[in-house]
Parts: C-alpha cells; sequence; structure tokens
C-alpha cells in the first residue's frame, strides 16, 4: 500500500491526532520497580496469568503501564476511582493541585512520571477499542479491559486462544460453582487416584502419602550384559529441619536413602558400611559407563540398538499425615526412602488396572509425536539452539511420555471433567488438569537443592531426563504441580479477574491496593485464526500486542503438548480442535522443520503488519513489545513496519521476566516500541537526514542525562526510537549517491551516529556492570547500546568471560589478570588502558608487591585518577584511590 497521502489530508489528519503521552514519555524507571518483584511473585501480583503456562508472556505491569500511557488522551473521556471506595468517582482527581488533564499535558521525556499517579487508580476510559492480533497468553487483553477498553484479541494457536479465553471469563465466573464442581470431581475419583500414592511409613505400622516417586532408566551393558542404571549421581536431595546440614543420597551398593554430610566426598553407607562417593554415577555426558566392566558407550545408540530402556522405581518422597498428627520430628513427616516391595507392587497394580480400562483411553493421547525441531530436530538442517531428540530416546507416542499409573490418574479426571454439566466450569477444571501436566509425566526431574519437583517447559524443548520423577497426580498437603494446587491457582485466577487489585512501589515500600470495581474481560472478544486474514478497517484505537520474534520460542510446536490432551474434551465443542495437532505452517517464525527460513519470516511479518495497519483507525497506534538483540533484526523491524505504512514514533527499554529467560528463551531484552500510521514523507538526501539525527541523537542524550536515573543502555534505545522517528519521516526517499537506502542500510548508519554522538566507551560500561546486581551478558548487551563499545570488544579484552558461567573481569578474574599480564610483559605500558593499568596495580598492591615502577613509567594523569575514583565508588574498595593517591603504599 502507498505510504503518501494528499497534503490536504496530512493536514486533517494532523489536527485529529492527538499526541499520547507514550510518545512523550514512558516511566521505564517505574515500571522496572514493580517489574522486578512481580518477576518473583506473579502469584501474588497477577495469579490470573498463572492459570495455565504460556511461554514467553509478558508482565502485566509492563502492559498495565502500556495501558495507561496510551489509552489515556482525552481527559474528558476518563474517570478515575479510589479502589475500594464504593461509588466514589475521582470526577475532579487533584494529586497535588494537578487534575487528570494536567497530568496528561505534563508528561514529556524528561519527567513522564506525572501520569503515573493514577497507575494504582481504577481509571476508566470511554470509547477505546483495542486489539491484540498476536494475544498469545493475552496479558495485553486483561490489562486493557481493565481501563474499560472493548477488546477484541487473536492469535493462531488453539491452546493460546482457549487460555486467554478463561482469563477474560473468569470474571463472569462464579466461584462458588467452581468449588462445587472441583467437590464433584474430588467425590468421584480423588480416592481411586490417591489410592496408588500410598508408601509403608519408615516411623511406624501405618501408611504415608506419596509425594514423589523417583525412578530411574536402566540399560544393558552393550559388553557384559549386566544392568546399568543411568544415574550421573546418587544425590536424591538436599536435607531439611534438623538434617539440614546434610545430604539424602543412595548407596549404590544396598540401595538405601541414606545421609551423608557432603554428597561429592567419600563417605559411608550408614546401612552397610559401603564406601562411595555420591558424585560419581554411571553417565558421562552422553555416555554411560559400566560399572561392572568398565564399558563406556553412547546412551542414545543403546536405546537404539536394544529397542527402548527398562525403568525402575528406587525412591520415595512422602508426608505422612499420622505421624504429623502425633507431632513427631519434621524430618520423619516429610522424608525420603528407598523404595520398598510394596511400592513397586503398587505401580503394579495400577498398571493392570489401566491395561483393563479400555474406556479410559478416549481421553488419552495416544497418537505419534509430530516431529518437529523442538521434538527430534535431528530429521533437519539448521544450527538453531534448544532442539528436541525424542526418538532417539525412545519416544514415539504422546503417551510414551507417561507412565501407566499417571495415565490412569490423568484418563480418570479428564472423564470425570467431562461429566461436568456447565461448559465455562467443565472448562476451568479442564484448565487445571492441562497445567498440571508440566509435572505430571515422566519427563521431569527433581531439584534436589531445593527439595521440589521441576516441569517439563524448565528448558524450551522436550527433554528426556535419565532418572525421571513421577508426581502424586491428585496431591496430598505438600507438593507441587498437582490437580488440586493446579485447581487452587485456578480458583485464585478467578477470584482476581472478578475483583482485581493492584500492587505498586511507593518510597521504595510495596503498597497493594482495595479491590477494583471492575472485573476483567468485561467487554471482549477473541479469535482463533491467522492474523493475515483479519478483515476489519479503520476500526482499532489502539493496538497492544508482542509480535513472534524470529526462531526465540517455537510455541507451535510446544503448545502440542496441551493440545493433544485438551482434544478429547472440546474437539465437539470447537472447531479449531478437530485436527490432529495445532497450526503449525501458518505460524510467523524462523523453524527448519517447517521449510521456513529468514525471508519467510520478514515476508510474513510484513503481511502481519499490513492486516493491522487496516485495522487501526488514521490516528490509531500500535505499540508492541519486541525482543531486541542486534541491529540486523532492528533493520528487518523497521523496514517491515515503514514499508506497511507505519512511522516509529518512539522506543522504550523495560525489564524483560528474567525468571521465564531459561534456555531457549532469553534474547537480549524487551523493548516498547511505538508507530503511528505513516503520514507524508518527503524527499531527503542521506547528508540532511544524517546531520538531523546527529542532533536528535545528542539531544535526547543531553536532556535523558539531565533529568532520569537511567543507565547508558537505556539513553541508548531512547535515543534510538527518536533517530528512527526522524529517519521515519523520509522512508523510501532518502537519496545517497543517486540510490535509495532502504532502512536495513539506515539502521546500521544510525548506530554509527548515536556511538558518535555519545562519549560512553569500554570504560564506562564496565562501571556500569560493577554497580549491576548479579550482572549476566544481558546487561553487556543492554550497556552497550548507544554506546562506542561492542560486547565482542570487552569479551576480547576479558572484561566478562561465559566459560564457567557468567563473570566479570574484575582486577582478581584468572582470566583478566593473565590478559593484561601478557600486556605488561610485552612492549611497554603504551598498548595499555587506563582501565589495564588500574586493575594491575590494584593485583600487586593485594598481593603485597611494589606499584612504584608502575606509577614512574606510566602516566598517572587525571583520567587515571578519575577512573580510580570511579572503580572505587562502584565496588566500595577505596583501595583503588589509594594505589595511586598514597606514595607511601606504593611502595609495597
Amino acid at each position: 500500500m502507498s505510504d503518501d497521502i494528499p497534503a490536504s489530508e496530512s493536514e486533517q489528519s494532523d489536527a485529529q491526532r492527538r499526541e499520547l503521552p507514550i510518545e512523550r514519555g514512558f516511566p521505564i524507571e517505574r515500571v522496572n520497580e514493580i517489574a522486578e518483584k512481580e518477576s518473583r511473585a506473579k502469584m501474588y501480583y497477577r495469579p490470573i496469568y498463572t492459570m495455565h503456562k504460556w511461554w514467553a508472556r509478558r508482565l502485566g505491569c509492563v502492559f498495565r503501564a502500556i495501558s495507561l500511557y496510551t489509552l489515556l488522551d482525552d481527559p474528558e473521556e476518563v474517570s478515575v476511582d479510589d479502589p475500594g471506595q464504593e461509588n466514589e468517582t475521582l470526577a475532579d482527581f487533584d494529586y497535588e493541585g494537578a487534575d487528570v488533564a494536567d497530568l496528561l499535558e505534563q508528561v514529556d521525556m524528561t519527567d513522564p512520571e506525572s501520569l503515573w499517579d493514577l497507575y494504582p487508580k481504577d481509571v476508566t476510559v470511554e470509547g477505546k477499542k483495542v486489539l491484540d492480533p498476536f494475544m498469545g497468553g493475552g496479558t495485553s487483553l486483561v490489562e486493557a479491559s481493565r481501563f474499560g477498553a472493548e477488546v477484541v484479541g487473536n492469535d493462531l494457536n488453539p491452546v493460546a486462544w482457549f487460555v486467554t479465553k478463561k482469563e477474560l471469563e473468569a470474571g463472569r465466573t462464579d466461584v462458588a460453582d467452581l468449588e462445587a464442581a472441583f467437590e464433584e470431581v474430588r467425590d468421584d475419583v480423588a480416592d481411586d487416584i490417591t489410592q496408588y500414592y500410598r508408601t509403608p511409613c519408615p516411623n511406624g505400622d501405618h501408611e504415608a502419602d506419596v509425594m514423589y516417586n523417583f525412578w530411574v532408566k536402566e540399560l544393558d551393558c552393550v559388553s557384559c550384559d549386566s544392568t546399568v542404571p543411568l544415574y550421573r549421581d546418587f544425590r536424591v536431595a538436599a536435607g531439611r529441619y534438623e538434617n539440614d546440614d546434610k545430604y539424602n543420597v543412595l548407596c549404590p551398593a544396598c540401595e538405601e536413602v541414606v545421609l551423608v554430610d557432603d554428597w561429592q566426598s567419600e563417605s559411608d553407607c550408614s546401612e552397610c558400611g559401603h564406601e562411595f562417593t555420591a558424585k560419581e554415577g554411571h553417565i558421562d555426558y552422553g555416555d554411560y559407563i559400566c560399572p561392572d566392566c568398565g564399558q563406556k558407550y553412547p546412551v542414545t545408540d543403546t536405546i537404539e540398538e536394544q529397542g527402548g530402556f527398562d525403568i525402575r522405581l528406587y525412591a520415595v518422597e512422602y508426608y505422612c499425615p499420622h505421624c504429623d498428627e502425633q507431632g513427631c520430628e519434621k524430618s520423619e513427616v516429610k522424608g525420603y526412602k528407598s523404595a520398598a516391595e510394596a511400592d513397586k507392587e503398587l505401580f503394579e497394580e495400577a498398571k493392570q488396572e489401566w491395561e483393563n480400562s479400555d474406556e479410559l483411553r478416549q481421553y488419552v493421547p495416544d497418537k505419534p509425536i509430530r516431529s518437529g525441531w523442538s521434538t527430534d530436530a535431528n530429521q533437519f538442517d539448521g544450527s538453531m539452539s534448544g532442539n528436541g531428540n525424542l526418538p532417539r530416546h525412545g519416544y514415539e507416542t504422546w503417551t510414551d511420555l507417561y507412565n501407566e499409573r499417571q495415565l490412569l490418574a490423568l484418563s480418570k479426571l479428564a472423564k470425570s471433567i467431562d461429566k461436568l454439566e456447565s461448559t465455562n466450569i467443565k472448562e476451568y477444571l479442564l484448565t487445571a488438569l492441562s497445567d498440571s501436566l508440566r509435572t505430571n509425566c515422566m519427563m521431569v526431574t527433581y531439584d534436589g537443592g531445593y527439595n521440589k519437583i521441576d516441569h517439563i517447559f524448565r528448558i524450551n524443548r522436550l527433554n528426556p531426563p535419565l532418572y525421571p520423577v513421577e508426581n502424586n497426580v491428585w496431591g496430598t498437603k505438600f507438593g507441587r504441580g498437582t490437580f488440586t494446587s493446579s485447581f487452587d491457582i485456578v480458583k485464585s485466577g478467578v477470584e482476581y479477574a472478578k475483583s482485581p487489585t493492584e500492587r505498586y512501589v511507593e518510597d521504595g515500600e510495596t503498597s497493594k491496593t482495595a479491590e477494583f470495581s471492575k472485573s476483567i474481560g468485561d467487554s471482549s472478544t477473541i479469535r482463533q485464526g491467522d492474523v493475515r486474514n483479519l478483515d476489519e478497517r479503520d476500526e482499532y484505537d489502539l493496538v497492544i500486542t508482542d509480535p513472534p520474534y524470529y526462531n526465540n520460542v517455537l510455541y507451535s510446536e510446544l503448545s502440542d503438548y496441551f493440545y493433544v490432551w485438551l482434544k478429547p474434551v472440546l474437539e465437539n465443542q470447537y472447531d479449531c480442535f478437530e485436527p490432529e495437532h495445532s497450526p503449525r505452517s501458518e505460524s510467523i517464525v524462523v523453524n527448519p522443520a517447517s521449510d521456513k527460513d529468514v525471508d519467510d519470516f520478514e515476508s510474513e511479518l510484513k503481511q502481519a503488519f499490513s492486516a493491522v495497519r487496516r485495522a487501526l483507525k488514521e490516528n490509531g497506534v500500535l505499540t508492541f513489545t519486541y525482543h531486541h538483540s542486534d541491529s540486523e533484526s532492528w533493520g528487518e523491524l523497521l523496514e517491515a513496519l515503514c514499508e506497511v505504512g507505519f512511522t516509529v514514533t518512539a522506543t522504550y527499554p523495560v525489564s524483560a521476566d528474567l525468571s521465564k529467560f531459561l534456555e531457549g528463551e532469553s534474547v537480549s531484552f524487551d523493548i516498547v516500541v511505538v508507530a503511528r500510521p505513516a503520514e507524508n514523507r518527503t524527499p531527503i538526501s542521506w547528508n540532511d537526514l544524517r546531520r538531523n539525527i546527529y542532533e536528535t541523537a545528542r539531544e535526547t542524550r543531553t536532556k535523558l542525562e539531565e533529568n532520569r536515573d537511567l543507565s547508558l543502555g537505556d539513553i541508548g534505545v531512547i535515543e534510538m526510537g527518536e533517530c528512527f522517528r526522524e529517519y521515519s519521516k523520509h522512508h523510501g526517499k532518502v537519496q545517497h549517491d543517486g540510490e535509495i537506502l532502504d532502512a536495513k542500510d539506515v539502521v546500521d548508519k544510525i548506530y554509527g551516529i548515536i556511538q558518535e554522538a555519545s562519549d560512553e566507551g569500554i570504560e564506562d560500561v564496565f562501571v556500569d556492570l560493577l554497580g549491576t546486581d548479579d550482572p549476566s551478558y544481558d546487561d553487556v548487551n543492554k550497556l552497550c547500546r548507544g554506546t562506542s563499545a561492542a560486547p565482542e570488544e570487552l569479551a576480547e579484552l576479558r572484561l566478562y568471560t561465559q566459560d564457567d558461567g557468567f563473570q566479570l573481569g574484575t582486577w582478581d578474574n584468572e582470566a583478566r589478570r593473565a590478559y593484561i599480564e601478557e600486556r605488561v610483559n610485552g612492549e611497554g605500558g603504551d598498548h595499555l588502558t587506563n582501565l589495564d593499568k588500574i586493575q594491575f596495580l590494584r593485583y600487586r598492591y593485594e598481593e603485597g608487591k611494589k606499584v612504584g615502577n608502575y606509577l614512574d613509567k606510566w602516566t598517572t594523569g587525571q583520567d587515571l585518577r578519575d577512573l580510580a575514583g570511579r572503580l572505587a565508588d562502584a565496588t566500595d574498595d577505596d583501595a583503588y584511590r589509594r594505589v595511586l593517591g598514597n606514595r607511601d603504599l606504593s611502595n609495597y
């Protein structure tokens, strides 16, 4: 579509278009204060988002802030209530002498926080219609609906559609009906399930509840036919309560679970006297080592050659209600023990019942696992990380991921839920069952250091463990991820949706509001389908979304794990659950398994943005979060936006949900991008544009440094947004040497211009890293933005390493010290940086070695002294100053 419009129409559009608060400023610091806390405690901040897993879900506080700064443009359409004050509307809301109109007007780049006073208020905005074309887990829709907006969501994936559907229906769901349905299911099947999760209590002649069953895979040695249990080591779990200084380990001789002082050192078994070191198992990377003959052979090759593996129950974690009632020691009430013969017989009974339960099999997904990058990457070419390898580990159907006792319990639950009369209530219990699948399969492990079960998506692939842990499907008093605990989480989400609250930070302290009057999702519509098929035109005031990012998380594949269990109950209710699997070929993503490359991704993303552009009003705004990594991805984004008729008007960095960024998910940091339908674009020469961009970058930095508490990286991102805004005025008409520069060309040049406009370099980035709590590579990447430094340069200087986890190259870091000493012993000091010199001197001072001869040889001007002062301030280590400033010390 053409992005040029006649001048008369442009003037008319200018008259209609109000500059939104988010285009003038955004309270990054305030959002990050809350985001840091919310990411660690989602259940307490916004339990609605914990009802069911979805990948890369943005934090609610981020989208609430985006909604606040985007929906509010006309003070005449805004009403403000004080949460908990029934029928008390703050029609003349006044904060320190300012009404809503004043607060809107006061927002700018240097001081965006005036509107922040409304963050904990119950704000309603009249007449706004919001679209999220890639709704995923529904965060944008939930948050916008809390402002009274009419929200419309769309997603290709049926699981995302179902999860968001239940979030938006929660505010209209009766909690009493939900509880009654749970009790109905409990009365129907709880005893049938829990009878198989009992174990002889080690403290008396009675039974305890099983929390977790510990299993280990076994193979026959290819050399001597001995059975090899695939223990990487013999840890079970850390000691608890009065034994919190010890460790529970499995004796490899008598197979008793015993307590030792140190699992990494040689210990004596308290049961049989056997001497062993628990850290020495039978696995060396991907190979097993036979304990009898010493044969070393690849595990996956053995599984393929032997047609699978055996599995054995070896330990149990239990909770004993009887001992609890008797007031026994905590370590007796809840603890670990070896699997007894009775435990193994109980499993065989459950297995036998499952094999005779034909009527339950309709609820179980006994279908082949669809080949994909997350499940069977060996079939496809490419270099993406996070690949899966299920077939080589012996998993071919979905039921292979579960043992017979789990299939029996899960199918009984599904059947009981399916009998419920209310479709809405049935779907909430089904949501609980589906989410509990994350911890109720044989693809999960146990986190022994924290004494809790892990879940299947701790990394974003289906990764078979060598010794899986079986959860108690129904659940007991303690335990994680059971059906009962999942139901409690769903119920909390429904309760929150009916009367949401808000947590905010004031003077460093977290406060919680009273309940808001509006429930979530009062005016909402969601659709399942391809965003490119949207046929609305000039319909929406605002689009808020989180579009797909390249190959980051292949949830089109991973979501099949839930889809195949939801399908038996939902396929007769919803068309999108009729196919065998969720849609994949239409997904906008780079995926070798779907034969989709970078060019496909760019083309399809552009098509999606075109549909969004058509659906958005001429004076509307597109606001989205983007997972930023490098200049190339920025160029692709800017090109796609500009080509379909958008112009970028602002960008802001915000905290990512770091607790979710495990392997395969983390990509630098999140950025909010604000864009508008483009108006009349004018030709310009590259030299003139470059001059404008340079001035914009310099002015932006100067303003921000004077008034905001932002990192160098944050400032660089805002600068970049301002430069993009400048470029967007002339997209497709930037002339250079007789040619037209495209967005990708210009983005590369913009990076260089921002670096020219900045005096910040490697030393500045490193000092900022020293002042960062628990720094990571993401912080390196972030802080380098907008400076003349690059992560690769810091790595070359050994200012950080990632060989054994992320480490900063401080003066006492071995790799950094070796790097400096190599140069000190080279051709003199001319090639040493000030940072090299001061760190070298700091090391010699610590070791009691002379530094005076180096001070005499090197130039110790004001720059070196300033750097020493900055290092001292960042680390609270005044030795940096003393080593330069006190000549007596230099005589060591």
